[in-house]
């Protein structure tokens, strides 16, 4: 596998960081027994004991990895050189591990994320497990608290610092203004269809208890669409839906399709947000880039994308579901593309094509309010869906999910 000078370049980097946090790095195989071919990841387990996790990944060979940790929120990264996973991991969380999450890497990697509870102390230990194609990655996870002692603290000062908050959705109407959008042969305008569909779907979202939308534009004016990145931004938004109307030059296209950033669009956003770097626009994942030097900056926007791609086609695969009971769907998959307001390297974001505006029938649809009240209706279905189970840390909602997995 051969690999470019930026690409060693980084992994010298993150070699240091083990080294300087004290992490054991894997353990040291003979280059001869790492394959040419991709590695697969077939499965992780847990084990607990006294108060710490163990997280056994079971491969199909051994392989090169790295391993890290990062703070503000708590995690564990491990990159798999040359691997991909096989099935989607899942773990239940423990008193240290909340969650994990793993997205591909470039063309051929694999990254892994252990979301933590708390501050914890990492290694790893790649073994042969027996067998010629059985091999495990073995990582162990302690609490940096363990073994301390533990300061006596009253009920007021247990109370948390801040309040719970409402999620924030931005609600972004497509076109407007000078840009008319998508036209339908009755001289439908697509920015006038998803103005209304988008102002019933921001009343629907604030009548939610602990949920609360904002639109990108609330009357038919043009924004750029770096502007409506720029608002996401500005108002801390937890998620960002576009609605759109679809165009063919054919009249029997037909459907709803979602969309999510493709893995082209999100390396073009990198490229951008690294040359730049300034302002609070290059504040990533609550993290300002202006004063990293370009290695540091690349993991950090690296590490926010792929947490964030992978949130967007979750959130991306509830929306088609909800929708498909109002519509059927052009693609029966989460489609993914580079358009510019999809970008957001830390906010979850998918672009909906309600229906196809060119199609008679379905343009008829459109102008009706039946049916923008379904399509409006069906949004919120999947993003409740969505948010049912990834919720933001210290939101009203996620705290409602916790008491309800805890104590039913």
């Amino acid at each position: 596998m051969s690999h470019s000078t930026e690409d060693a370049d980084r992994r010298d980097f993150l070699r240091r960081m083990l080294g300087l946090s004290g992490m054991a790095a894997m353990t040291v195989i003979s280059p001869s027994a790492f394959a040419s071919t991709a590695v697969a990841v077939k499965g992780v387990r847990l084990s607990e004991s006294g108060g710490k996790t163990r997280v056994i990944f079971d491969l199909s060979g051994p392989v090169h990895h790295s391993l890290f940790t990062l703070s503000h929120p708590d995690r564990v990264v491990i990159d798999f050189d040359n691997a991909r996973a096989t099935r989607a991991l899942h773990l239940s969380p423990t008193p240290l591990l909340r969650d994990i999450r793993h997205a591909p890497r470039g063309h051929s990697d694999l990254r892994v994320v252990l979301d933590l509870k708390s501050d914890a102390d990492a290694s790893s230990t790649l073994i042969k497990a027996g067998g010629a194609r059985h091999y495990q990655l073995v990582v162990d996870l302690s609490s940096v608290s363990v073994g301390k002692p533990q300061p006596v603290i009253t009920a007021a000062q247990a109370q948390p610092h801040r309040p719970l908050r409402d999620v924030v959705v931005c609600i972004d109407p497509g076109h407007g203004g000078k840009d008319p959008g998508a036209i339908g042969k009755r001289g439908t305008y697509e920015k006038t269809v998803v103005l209304d569909i988008a102002r019933r779907l921001e009343k629907l979202i604030n009548r939610e208890p602990g949920m609360q939308a904002f639109m990108t534009r609330d009357s038919d004016y043009f924004v750029t669409l770096r502007g409506r990145l720029a608002k996401a931004r500005k108002r801390r938004a937890d998620l960002f839906v576009s609605i759109h109307a679809d165009a063919s030059p054919y009249r029997y296209p037909k459907g709803s399709t979602v969309y999510v950033l493709s893995e082209h669009g999100a390396s073009s956003e990198a490229a951008r947000l690294l040359a730049e770097r300034q302002n609070d626009v290059d504040r990533v994942a609550g993290v300002n880039l202006s004063n990293k030097d370009n290695l540091v900056a690349s993991v950090l926007v690296d590490l926010a994308q792929s947490a964030t791609r992978e949130a967007s086609f979750k959130l991306g695969d509830k929306l088609k579901g909800s929708i498909d009971r109002v519509i059927r769907m052009h693609s029966n998959t989460v489609e993914r593309a580079a358009f510019v307001v999809l970008k957001s390297p830390d906010i979850p974001s998918a672009l909906i094509e309600t229906a196809f505006i060119s199609n008679p029938a379905e343009e008829r649809r459109l102008r009706t309010p039946r049916f923008r009240a379904s399509m409006a209706g069906a949004l919120l279905g999947g993003i409740k869906d969505y948010f049912e189970h990834h919720a933001p840390p210290g939101t009203i909602l996620a705290e409602r999910g916790r008491v309800l997995r805890e104590f039913g």
